[in-house]
């Protein structure tokens, strides 16, 4: 089994290099890392490590405005607004489960520390909590989509 370190230095090797593309294959695990997606892959995704399991991560930042431009406008000017931004690649949940309300929705009042999300890892969740007080007023990216670093989730108007 490969441990979570281990795929961590990876990643942080990869970027940190003019490589595109490695796999390994340690302990009958094999690991697969790219900065650019392969043709199939409509958008970087993250699964599970398990035996002959192939994980693709997707480490570098994207232009957060191709995630931006297919929603739909807001009243208030975004360069008004506080961008929340991802700070990983993952998978992106509104709520705790599937049947659970979201943590938070346009027009919703949120304090700093608030959940407003999890992003999903590794099969680690991580809750992401507001850095500010305000107002939701736009939520950039739908339900269980993937998200990579530096992505703006959340637009707040601040209060």
């Amino acid at each position: 089994m490969i441990d979570l370190d281990f795929i961590r230095s990876l990643i942080e090797a990869i970027d940190a290099s003019d490589l595109d593309y490695i796999e390994i294959e340690r302990h009958g695990t094999r690991i697969k890392l790219a900065k650019t997606p392969e043709q199939t892959l409509t958008a970087p995704t993250i699964s599970s490590v398990v035996p002959d399991a192939t994980v693709a991560a997707e480490s570098v930042a994207s232009d957060a405005s191709d995630a931006v431009d297919s929603q739909p406008e807001t009243s208030q000017s975004t360069s008004d607004l506080f961008e929340i931004k991802s700070p990983m690649v993952g998978t992106f949940y509104m709520s705790p489960a599937p049947d659970a309300p979201p943590y938070t929705e346009v027009g919703r009042n949120i304090s700093t520390g608030d959940t407003l999300c999890i992003i999903e890892a590794m099969k680690l969740m991580n809750e992401l909590e507001s850095e500010v007080s305000g107002v939701i007023q736009e939520v950039c990216i739908e339900n269980m989509e993937p998200v990579e670093f530096g992505q703006v989730l959340f637009r707040v108007s601040l209060s």
